[in-house]
C-alpha cells in the first residue's frame, strides 16, 4: 500500500459526487488506499442539488395532487396550498440523514477525505489547498454543471439548483428546456399551484424517448394543463421590475414572472489542470475508452465527465467499475445502452435499452417488432387512476433490446426491464414468469405474453 503519511496513495480521486465516492469505497474494499478530494459537500449534485431534492419535492407535489383529488377515491381532502418552508425543511431533512449516512461510510472506509479545491498539477497529482496529494492512479470525478445557454443567471432567471431553494411558488413560469429537468420542474410547479409554459426546440417533449412516451407525456400534460411549446427556440429573455419577458424565435413573447434554464448540464472540467497535465478534453468533456481510461496512462475519468448519458447511477457505476479496473478483476465495461432511465414527472417515464427508431436503424424495418401494451387493461393502473402504456421492441425472432413504460409510478418498473434488456431476454422467457396481480408490474409480463404471440388482456 502506498505511503498515506506522505500523501502518497494508490489512487487519488478529484470529486466526491456519486462516480467518486463510489468509486473511493470500492477500492478501500479492495485494499487500496484513497484519498478524495471535494470542494463542496460529499455526496455531490445528485444529493444535494439533484437527484434526491427533485424527487423529494416531486414526492410532496404527488401528495398536494392526492389531497385535491381525494373526492374522486371517496376521500373527503381539501388543498389549501403549499407551505414552501415546509416542504424545504421535509426535503432538506432527507438531504441530511442521506449525507451523515454517507460521511459515516466514508469516515469507517478509512478514505482521506481532502476539502477543498483540486486541481491537476501533472497526471499523478492533485494540489489542494497548497498541498499535493500523489496517486498511483488519478481518477476524475469532477462532474456537470448547469448550461445556460449564455444567458445571466441572476434575479428572475435561475437554473435548477436555485429553484431548490425557492421560498415560494411561482404564479406564472417559463422552463426553458423540455427534457429531463425541465419536464419534473414543470410537473412540481404544477401541481404546487403554478402557471406552467415549457419551451423545447426539438419537436418534442423529452426528445431523446421513444416517440411514443413524447406523445403520450405531451397528452398527459395537456390534460393536466401544463402549456408547452415544441420544435421553436427561445430568442431573448428579459428582465423587467415586474417579471420576465420571453421572446421566441417565432416572434412569439411571454410574459411570465421567473425563467427556468433546464437546457441539461455540461461538463465540469474549465481551471482543473486537465489539459495542461496532457488529458485530451473536448469540449470540456475527458472522452474515455471503454475501460474509462483518459489518453494519459494511469488516469481515469468517469461519470458526468465522460460524453454519454448523464445520470447519477452511471456515475456510481463508473467508479466501482474503475476501482475493480485499478485492482486488476477485469470487470465487465458499463454500457450506456443497458442503463435504465427514469423521468419522474407525472406521468413518470421509464426505459432500457433503444427505442424503435434506433432499433430499426440498426435491424432495418423488418428486422424488428414491437408491442404496445395500454394500461387500460391493467387492474392496478385502473385503481391509481393512471393511464400509459408499455412498449417493447425486440429484434425479430431475437431478444428484448428496448423496454419503454409510461405511467404512474413506472420508475419502481424498470429494474425488471433493466434485466430483460441486459440479459437479452426473450419475450417467451418473461412470458413464463408470474407476475403478482394486481400490480403495475404485471403490464410487463401482459406486454411479454404479447410479443410472445399470446396476449391476455389485450388484442395482439
Amino acid at each position: 500500500m502506498a505511503d498515506v503519511a506522505d500523501n502518497n496513495f494508490d489512487i487519488v480521486i478529484l470529486g466526491g459526487g456519486s462516480g467518486g465516492y463510489a468509486c473511493a469505497l470500492r477500492a478501500v474494499q479492495l485494499g487500496k488506499s484513497v484519498a478524495l478530494i471535494e470542494k463542496a459537500k460529499l455526496g455531490g449534485t445528485c444529493l444535494h442539488w439533484g437527484c434526491i431534492p427533485t424527487k423529494a419535492m416531486l414526492h410532496a407535489a404527488e401528495v398536494a395532487d392526492g389531497a385535491r383529488e381525494g373526492a374522486k377515491f371517496g376521500v373527503k381532502s381539501t388543498f389549501e396550498g403549499i407551505d414552501m418552508a415546509a416542504v424545504n425543511s421535509y426535503k432538506d431533512g432527507v438531504i441530511d440523514r442521506l449525507y451523515k449516512g454517507l460521511q459515516g461510510l466514508i469516515k469507517s472506509g478509512g478514505i482521506t477525505v481532502v476539502e477543498g479545491e483540486g486541481k491537476l498539477v501533472d497526471p499523478k497529482t492533485v494540489e489542494v489547498n497548497g498541498q499535493r496529494y500523489t496517486g498511483a492512479n488519478v481518477v476524475l470525478a469532477t462532474g456537470s454543471v448547469s448550461r445556460t445557454l449564455g444567458l445571466e443567471i441572476g434575479g428572475r432567471v435561475i437554473t435548477s439548483t436555485e429553484a431548490l431553494t425557492m421560498s415560494e411558488v411561482p404564479e406564472r413560469v417559463v422552463i426553458i428546456g423540455g427534457s429531463v429537468i425541465g419536464v419534473e420542474f414543470a410537473s412540481v410547479w404544477k401541481s404546487f399551484g403554478a402557471d406552467v409554459t415549457i419551451i423545447e426546440g426539438l419537436p418534442t417533449l423529452v426528445p431523446l424517448e421513444d416517440p411514443s412516451l413524447s406523445k403520450q407525456l405531451e397528452r398527459a400534460f395537456r390534460k393536466r394543463k401544463i402549456n408547452f411549446k415544441t420544435g421553436v427556440k427561445f430568442d431573448s429573455v428579459k428582465q423587467t421590475e415586474n417579471g420576465v419577458t420571453v421572446t421566441l424565435e417565432d416572434g412569439t413573447t411571454i410574459d411570465t414572472d421567473l425563467v427556468l434554464v433546464a437546457v441539461g448540464r455540461g461538463p465540469n472540467s474549465a481551471g482543473m489542470g486537465y489539459e495542461e497535465a496532457g488529458i485530451t478534453v473536448d469540449r470540456g468533456w475527458v472522452p474515455t475508452n471503454e475501460r474509462l481510461a483518459t489518453n494519459v496512462d494511469g488516469v481515469f475519468a468517469v461519470g458526468d465527465l465522460v460524453p454519454g448519458l448523464q445520470l447519477a447511477h452511471r456515475g456510481f457505476a463508473h467508479g466501482i467499475f474503475v476501482a475493480e479496473e485499478i485492482a486488476g478483476l477485469n470487470p465487465q465495461p458499463v454500457i450506456d445502452a443497458g442503463i435504465p432511465r427514469v423521468t419522474y414527472c407525472d406521468p413518470e417515464i421509464a426505459s432500457v435499452g433503444i427505442t424503435e427508431p434506433q432499433a430499426r436503424e440498426k435491424y432495418g424495418d423488418d428486422g424488428i417488432e414491437t408491442v404496445e401494451y395500454s394500461l387500460g387493461g391493467n387492474g392496478k393502473s385502473q385503481i391509481l387512476g393512471t393511464t400509459g402504456s408499455i412498449k417493447l421492441v425486440r429484434e425479430k425472432d431475437g431478444p428484448i433490446v428496448g423496454v419503454h413504460m409510461i405511467g404512474a409510478r413506472y420508475g419502481e418498473q424498470v429494474g425488471e426491464a433493466s434485466l430483460i434488456v441486459n440479459w437479452e431476454a426473450y419475450p417467451e422467457d418473461v412470458a413464463q414468469f408470474i407476475h403478482a396481480h394486481p400490480t403495475q408490474n404485471e403490464a410487463l409480463g401482459e406486454a411479454a405474453l404479447a410479443l410472445a404471440g399470446k396476449p391476455l388482456h389485450s388484442h395482439a
